[in-house]
């Protein structure tokens, strides 16, 4: 037993476990054995003591009324949420018998394992869990419902996921938010913008969909059309080449292709692209020239626009921006997509792929969750859920509620909550939160790398993803040793990486000395980039042989019928994706979900500010209060957050229920935002 549970009362250090760049150091309070306060670490150098409400209201959420406390076994209908208090015994008993009885009979790839990032702690959510489903030979998942397609078109331009380091944006002099609600999603970005422009002056512009809470604090907040931010960004370039706004030693030291992307973009004219983008010529000239002509300039790549059909090229496009104006060389200057590959850990040790027999055993894209318990031959006859929501968070909803649905689909979910995902389960195993566990953390965002040691005891029954594997392995007699190993060793593990020499001198010993470390992270220039040349590929001969454009390119999203209006489901300011949305805390800081939209659609279609609607396509319907205004442009229409299904039992609010679950151009990612829908008074 950690010592820190032992302590009854005082205050100690954690981790912000949730899935966001910022992860945040965190100070918690203890009286009795339990959390009273969570709030900031001062001492962590980049978050500073400052958290969000999500994090700050942690303790309701595990403290919740609702929270599993032992494992159930279903006694009602899929989906009507009846169940019935089992022993961990028999839970582990029921699934490995189940499973080695589909082994036997439809082989091991019947069975897949659906996770995500509902807690960031390397152990749990890609650890045993990895070494678990190899050594049974499941159905691999392919987890691109994030970042994929952006990952992968910001890896053909830089390379892998590096950037500038955050601290560094204090200098900057122009910051640039392009497609994050950064004040929700990575709110320490913009402390250091805001802190950034009280110092010198620095500017903050905010290109989006949406005005929301980030567009709101901007300087200038520049609205744009779903779907079309490629075309923005080259319209840029080609001002930037024509005004002779870029810095050609750069160019010609650390890039190619600028030769030819100068000719491409000479198609990409102000005109051309206001009519694309729905940004007025002389904005597009305004921003082009603050661009070019202010250094420091930093662009936060967000994930918003990388959820079209278009999205990898979106970030593919925007990623060569810093290199014409050579901003990469200025402390400040660049851009941040992600800086995961710095804190990178040893997979091979923490996930041992090397148990995985058939090498060819196949992968199955998450985003298609629906069409693959519906459609998929061999079928999946097992489902076991961890750290996500699938009837909430994927794509396509009803398809994928109707393939939950299956009476010979053997489910499980392991959850704080019984979810909606968790209502259609056979046994429902109830999860440990984070600072019940022993977990290593790495930031997507800045360069620290935080242990969590466990502060208080297991609430009830629960039990962490790591242990649950563990009984598992021992319930399909899997004898070998590494399914026994400590947290400990496993953090070890992971940290001896020799092809990532940013992680030397870092240690779980020294991680349990210091809390938190940073990786020995060095400027990107003067060096040598991990693409096939080794510089920025303005021109990617990979591209070309991948089957895309090899120059950064503008194509329209994919034609969605008849419907008026783009559909944009983003986050809101107190959930994270599903998580929180059953908490009633957070469900009072959102105060109700809305559709956001302009005054002329709403004037056209008999609407007024305030107004109940129906939101409908081919594939669901929604039913919300409609916000008018000028939040949006004409023929588009924003939510934010996905609501539980608990927050009112009788609404209609399942956004994703409108979703597309079409494969994005790059990495198989996600297109929620590439949808159509129509909008009609209720």
């Amino acid at each position: 037993m950690s010592s820190f549970i032992q302590e009854r009362e005082g205050i100690f250090h954690g981790v912000c476990p949730l899935d966001c760049p910022d992860q945040c150091g965190l100070l918690l309070h203890k009286e009795n054995g339990r959390i009273i306060k969570v709030e900031g670490d001062p001492e962590h150098p980049v978050t500073k003591g400052h958290i969000c409400n999500k994090v700050r209201n942690m303790a309701e959420r595990i403290y919740d009324e609702n929270r599993l406390k032992y494992p159930l076994k279903r006694t009602g209908l899929k989906g009507e949420g009846k169940f019935e208090r089992i022993s961990w015994t028999e839970a582990i008993e029921t699934i490995t018998s189940r499973w080695s009885n589909l082994i036997e009979s439809n082989g091991p790839e019947s069975i897949l394992p659906y996770s995500f990032y509902g807690n960031m702690g390397r152990l749990n959510a890609e650890g045993m869990d990895r070494r678990f489903f190899h050594r049974l030979g499941a159905s691999r998942l392919d987890q691109t419902i994030c970042s994929a397609a952006g990952s992968e078109g910001y890896k053909y331009t830089m390379g892998g996921s590096i950037g500038i380091d955050p601290e560094d944006t204090i200098d900057s002099k122009l910051f640039i938010f392009w497609g994050i609600n950064a004040a929700s999603t990575n709110m320490h970005q913009v402390a250091l913008a805001q802190k950034a422009r009280k110092q010198h002056g620095a500017k903050i512009i905010v290109i989006d969909v949406l005005k929301n809470q980030t567009g709101r604090l901007a300087d200038w907040f520049i609205p744009i059309l779903p779907g079309t931010d490629s075309a923005l960004a080259l319209g840029m370039m080609h001002i930037l080449f024509a005004e002779n706004l870029v810095n050609q030693d750069f160019l010609e030291k650390y890039t190619i292709g600028h030769e030819e992307l100068r000719e491409h973009v000479i198609q990409y004219d102000p005109i051309t692209v206001s009519a694309i983008t729905g940004v007025p010529v002389e904005d597009i000239y305004k921003l082009a020239r603050l661009y070019g002509e202010t250094s420091p300039a930093f662009i936060r790549i967000g994930n918003g626009p990388q959820h079209h059909d278009n999205g990898g090229m979106f970030v593919r496009t925007i990623s060569c921006l810093p290199a014409l104006t050579g901003q990469w060389l200025v402390k400040g200057g660049g851009a941040i997509k992600g800086n995961s590959a710095y804190l990178a850990p040893n997979t091979v040790h923490l996930q041992r792929p090397d148990l995985l027999k058939n090498k060819q055993t196949r992968v199955i894209n998450m985003n298609l969750l629906g069409d693959t318990l519906l459609a998929l031959e061999p079928p999946v006859k097992s489902l076991y859920v961890y750290g996500s929501n699938p009837a909430v968070v994927a794509p396509n909803t009803n398809k994928v509620r109707k393939g939950l649905a299956r009476e010979d689909l053997f489910t499980v979910v392991h959850d704080l909550f019984l979810t909606e995902t968790a209502k259609y389960a056979d046994i429902v195993l109830p999860a440990t939160s984070s600072f019940e566990n022993t977990d290593m953390y790495t930031s997507y965002w800045h360069h620290y790398i935080q242990l969590q040691q466990p502060i208080i005891e297991p609430f009830a029954e629960s039990k962490s993803n790591v242990e649950v594997f563990r009984l598992l392995a021992e319930g399909m007699d899997f004898t070998e040793p590494l399914f026994q190993e400590t947290e400990a060793v496993m953090i070890a593990q992971a940290l001896d990486n020799p092809r990532n020499p940013y992680l030397n001198g870092i240690s779980y010993e020294s991680l349990v000395e210091q809390t938190f470390m940073k990786a020995k992270v060095k400027p990107i220039f003067p060096g040598k980039l991990p693409t096939l040349s080794g510089k920025i590929e303005l021109f990617s001969e990979k591209m070309k042989k991948d089957g895309y454009p090899p120059l950064p390119t503008y194509i329209p999203l994919e034609d969605n019928g008849d419907h008026r209006y783009q559909f944009v489901p983003g986050p809101n300011h107190n959930f994270l994706n599903s998580t929180f949305s059953n908490n009633q805390k957070h469900m009072t800081l959102e105060k109700e979900p809305k559709v956001y939209m302009n005054h002329l659609d709403a004037l056209s279609e008999g609407i007024e500010d305030g107004d109940m609607v129906r939101i409908w396509n081919q594939r669901g319907e929604c039913e919300l209060k409609v916000s008018v205004g000028e939040q949006v442009l004409p023929g588009v229409v924003v939510t934010q957050g996905l609501w539980a299904d608990t927050a009112n039992a009788d609404a209609k609010q399942l956004v994703n229920a409108l979703t597309p679950d079409r494969i994005a151009d790059m990495g198989g990612g996600a297109t929620f935002f590439s949808g159509r829908v129509s909008v009609s008074k209720r």
